[in-house]
């Protein structure tokens, strides 16, 4: 087929041989199959953010860590450098996702390279060779949905270990490869650490994998995988190999609003005085 006009630069640079064909073309970029020497891998060519029907929301974006301190104010600002800039880390942090949780040993696609706004990386294969059909294209016996459901919340365990919620984690970015599950689409991947939105993120990632396998496994609907994952992560208790059960305690202990009021007010009177002693210096 022709070449598309974002790919030819890696052909230019010896990184691609020749594009087979399109495989799929989603919200926020067109994936190609491509020809790299003896391989054949897939090429994820980002839509323009004009073209994209997902969107950099701030729920994604918050806690990201910008190196570049002038890149940094540039994005803040909203200038058209910072655009520039903002839509450059949008692209290049599922690069940086897949490097991490390949090295974690987590199942996604491997990655080799992201160049000029291209990720080149693994095609994801069935059984067969053919590429790899997601979970929405198939459906499952209740032993296999179970098996599945189970192996996924271990990949999910496995994220969380090295820091990374997906974000949008469900049965459309999920192939199903010829040795199980593999985990695709993580430009909105979430810094667990720093975003104040990680575990309602995360919670929702494992109700959509739980309501989806949950239609051929109905005992799977009222597990509490998400509320249990993030309460071990939170208490410094979750590692690769911990044996997830589904249930979760809630706590039955009330809140002190009082106190929580007397906190707010003692904040506030502490940024007061500090707003005080700055202006005093003035």
């Amino acid at each position: 087929m022709k070449v598309p006009e974002r790919i030819a630069p890696l052909i230019e640079e010896g990184l691609v041989d020749s594009v087979i064909r399109q495989l799929m073309s989603g919200k926020e970029a067109t994936v190609f199959v491509v020809q790299c020497g003896d391989e054949v891998r897939c090429a994820k060519v980002y839509k323009e953010a004009n073209k994209r029907s997902f969107r950099q929301a701030v729920v994604y974006t918050e806690g990201r860590k910008v190196k570049n301190s002038r890149r940094a104010r540039a994005m803040e600002k909203g200038s058209r450098y910072g655009r520039k800039a903002q839509e450059e880390l949008w692209q290049s942090t599922e690069a940086d996702a897949l490097h991490r949780l390949a090295a974690a040993g987590v199942r996604v696609p491997k990655p080799y390279t992201f160049y000029a706004g291209v990720l080149l990386m693994d095609l994801v294969t069935d059984a067969e060779g053919n590429a790899a059909l997601r979970l929405n294209d198939l459906t499952f016996t209740a032993e296999e949905a179970r098996r599945h459901h189970g192996a996924l919340m271990r990949e999910v365990v496995r994220m969380l270990c090295v820091g990374i919620i997906h974000g949008d984690l469900s049965e459309y970015n999920i192939l199903l490869g010829a040795d199980g599950p593999v985990i695709i689409d993580l430009p909105q991947a979430v810094n667990a650490t720093g975003n104040n939105q990680a575990s309602s993120l995360l919670e929702r990632d494992v109700a959509n994998l739980t309501n989806f396998f949950g239609q051929f496994a109905p005992d799977l609907v009222d597990s509490e995988y998400g509320k249990e994952i993030w309460s071990l992560y939170k208490n410094s208790a979750l590692h690769p190999a911990v044996v997830l059960t589904g249930h979760f305690e809630h706590s039955t202990k009330q809140i002190d609003l009082n106190s929580v009021v007397r906190e707010i007010d003692d904040a506030r009177a502490e940024d007061a005085a500090r707003r005080l002693r700055l202006l005093q210096r003035i």
